[in-house]
């Protein structure tokens, strides 16, 4: 009888197995099924669970039209709007080359410099003049470079008196740079020029935006009882017979989002949302010399003389305050400048300074309604600790993810946030949370009491731009209707800001994504009823780091002209 059992083990094996992969195949009655064969098919689960999900990541198709070809047709005016916004983003690309560049032939900042220019009239610049400084960029080897595209920062300071303000760069194509400053505050100005990038350095993440939009990867988890799968998901994602999606389109905006189909169960039993990490191995060793930390990347250019300058009071005013000038006086408006470090907007409501009873009395019987990512979420944490009867309720949510609530009873004031649908880099976020910005606004009632603050860019950067203009069309309609019905409702935006960059940062979160980015939403929203906190400019001319979140300084003088809006 041993003997005869060895034929048959390879039957009863096969016979086995069909007999598992049968039940798998009907696992759309598992309802039905007792709490003992739940178990036991769990148990077997967990022990296949690893050839179910693949840990490597099908290829993407390397075209930029991916993206668009899963949304819906664009309308003709619509069409006409986009082409209008990337050209306006466009950037100088480098010649083309039989070969790459080796790193001596990029731009070096160390061997870069800047030179101020004589004022108008050859002798002293006043409050009101134009201050105009040459950039010369050069390569490593000293060789003066002669095409442009590199990205710089220029900012206007004066560490005595607490002020900046940041510079306008032009490029003219021929490794020379223009950075354009005007002169708001008598006394002390020092210039300071940066190189970001390389214009090199540029044409990569140009390069890795249109080809890989998947470089940051989201998953999403599978449950039904003991059963439980994850996916890869995304924007984009190539399909076949062997890997089906699951399609979550938004039946409203029509905004795609897709999900890889588990192998078992179905696409109704998703459950969450989540952050799967960022693909690496994107450059190859010679393009990551284009991002080396204190080589080429956010490195100050040295002045070639003095890079400070005085300046005296306006001309046939000198008794008038010091920051006085009006925004109709300037050749060159920025949307603000820091003086003695508090914000001073040059267009809008004038910003007051805040304290906890002032800024108590300005939000009593509001309604705040946040959206968006963790940058508009730090208002709200800001907002909870300053406002000193302003106390978070407990929703239980996930920490850093939300929805989050916070109420003052004695003085009638609720404060609510919710993140962004996707792409929410978060984790982790359950998918009855996920909702879009647009179909949120489109259930407000609004009214003179409801005030909606708006912050959407930094998940956007590793996207083609013509997903965050889609995103935002949608947006900006919602938030026509919204002031259609409701008109005395207040619309704020808090734009894009700069941030630490390395070279692993850089390709997912650049500054220059963000550059783009901010300069699209602020085009986009140009002409409509909405105040906007430049939150750009905010960081580019303060002297603290730059960072995601920005430090507690750059925050409070974010919240005093957020009130400023609210209380003008």
């Amino acid at each position: 009888m041993c003997r005869i059992l060895p034929k048959y083990g390879l039957v009863f094996f096969l016979l086995a197995l069909f007999g598992f992969i049968f039940l798998l195949r009907n696992i759309n009655h598992v309802e039905t099924w007792n709490c003992q064969t739940f178990s036991t098919l769990y148990q077997l689960q967990n022990k296949i669970q690893s050839s179910f999900v693949s840990g490597i990541l099908p290829a993407l198709h390397h075209n930029s039209t991916f993206c668009a070809r899963l949304s819906q047709k664009a309308s003709p005016e619509d069409e006409l709007e986009e082409r209008f916004l990337l050209d306006s983003i466009a950037w100088p690309s480098p010649p083309p080359a039989a070969t790459p560049p080796s790193i001596r032939q990029t731009s070096d900042p160390v061997h870069s410099f800047f030179n101020i220019l004589p004022s108008r009239d050859g002798q002293d610049w006043h409050v009101g003049d134009q201050l105009e400084v040459l950039v010369q960029i050069r390569d490593f080897q000293g060789h003066p470079k002669h095409y442009g595209g590199d990205f710089l920062l220029a900012r206007l300071h004066s560490p005595e008196l607490g002020a900046g303000v940041s510079g306008v760069v032009l490029d003219h194509r021929n490794g020379f740079y223009s950075a354009l400053f005007p002169l708001l505050w008598v006394g002390p100005a020092l210039v300071e020029v940066t190189l970001v990038h390389p214009s090199e350095a540029v044409a990569v993440l140009q390069r890795l935006r249109e080809e890989r939009p998947d470089r940051v990867f989201f998953k999403s988890l599978f449950r039904l009882g003991f059963l439980s799968e994850t996916t890869v998901c995304n924007m984009c994602l190539p399909s076949d017979e062997q890997q089906p999606l699951c399609n979550y389109t938004d039946l409203y905006t029509g905004e795609p989002w897709y999900c890889y189909k588990p192998k078992i169960l179905s696409c109704d039993t998703r459950i969450n949302h989540f952050k799967g990490g960022y693909l690496k191995h994107l450059i190859t060793n010679k393009e990551a010399l284009l991002f080396q930390s204190g080589v080429n990347l956010k490195v100050q250019v040295r002045a070639s003389g003095s890079d400070r300058i005085d300046v005296l009071p306006q001309k046939d005013r000198a008794d008038e305050e010091a920051g006085s000038l009006k925004p109709e006086q300037l050749q060159l408006s920025p949307s603000g400048y820091y003086y003695k470090e508090s914000w001073r907007p040059l267009n809008g409501p004038t910003a007051r300074e805040f304290n906890q009873l002032s800024a108590t009395q300005c939000l009593k019987n509001k309604v705040i309604n946040m959206y968006g990512d963790s940058t508009v979420r730090q208002w709200f944490e800001y907002l909870i600790t300053f406002v000193p009867e302003l106390k978070e309720f407990n929703l239980s949510s996930p920490k850093n993810v939300g929805p989050f609530m916070a109420v003052d009873t004695t003085h009638n004031i609720l404060v609510r946030y919710r993140c962004h649908g996707p792409p929410i880099r978060f984790s982790t976020v359950m998918s009855s949370e996920l909702r879009y910005i647009s179909n949120e606004l489109d259930g407000l009632s609004g009214g003179p009491n409801t005030v909606v603050v708006l912050s959407i860019w930094a998940h956007f950067s590793t996207f083609p731009v013509e997903v965050y203009i889609r995103r935002l069309r949608h947006i900006r309609r919602a938030v026509v209707r919204l002031m259609d019905r409701a008109p005395g409702t207040l619309v704020v935006i808090r734009s894009a800001n700069l941030q630490l960059l390395d070279q692993e940062v850089s390709l997912y979160n650049s500054d220059w994504f963000s550059l783009q980015l901010d300069v699209t939403l602020k085009a986009m929203f140009k002409g409509l009823n909405v105040l906007m906190v430049d939150a750009w400019q905010m960081t580019a001319a303060h002297h603290l780091p730059h960072a995601l979140h920005p430090p507690p300084a750059i925050v409070k003088n974010m919240i005093d002209v957020f009130l400023s809006y609210v209380c003008p």
